[in-house]
């Protein structure tokens, strides 16, 4: 059997990015959400779904949703990808949304990604700009941590990737691999 898999999903390279960090730090193969097949992942022991957070939902779970029946017994975890900086209760609310029922036992890991409005679809750069026009009406004082940082990078562009951020990941899996 071999060690582990990272599949990822992501739409404006941040989730790759973070894929392939997992995969040079341990050893894992790494595939596309789009090019996984189910048969393959029952040859590894891990798996680590890596995902992009659009509109509060992680991109790639719904594979992951649907093969979970079948990868029962093996080490899961998921990572997901966001722009804002990281909150513990935005991350607890991102978990109860998203690792429901059967999910519910996975842990989930954050990184913090990459904020390019030229790069955006049409879509994603118009909803978040009626996002920004509308938290802009609130008092900057009462800001979320999320709200903070998308009125931060309005109009900028910005990495905040940093392997750091694998490093709870990184934790999680050594752990696991001595039980």
């Amino acid at each position: 059997m071999k060690e582990g898999i990272v599949v990822y999903q992501s739409k404006y390279g941040a989730a790759a990015k973070y894929a392939a960090w997992l995969g040079e730090l341990t050893g894992f193969d790494t595939v596309k959400v789009s090019d996984a097949e189910t048969e393959d992942l029952l040859d590894y022991s891990s798996i680590v779904l890596c995902g992009g957070i659009y509109a509060s939902g992680i991109a790639g779970l719904s594979f992951l949703k649907k093969n979970f029946s079948r990868l029962e017994g093996k080490k899961t975890a998921v990572f997901c990808v966001g722009a804002s900086p990281f909150d513990e209760k935005a991350i607890e609310e991102i978990k109860a949304r998203n690792l429901k029922g059967s999910l519910s036992t996975i842990p989930l890991f954050y990184g913090r990604g990459m904020w390019d409005e030229e790069k955006m679809t049409t879509r994603d750069r118009t909803l978040c700009r009626m996002l920004q026009k509308s938290v802009a009406k609130k008092d900057p004082d009462t800001y979320e941590p999320w709200q903070k940082a998308l009125m931060c990078a309005a109009g900028e562009s910005r990495d905040w990737t940093d392997r750091k951020y694998l490093e709870p990941l990184m934790e999680y899996l050594k752990t696991e691999e001595e039980n």
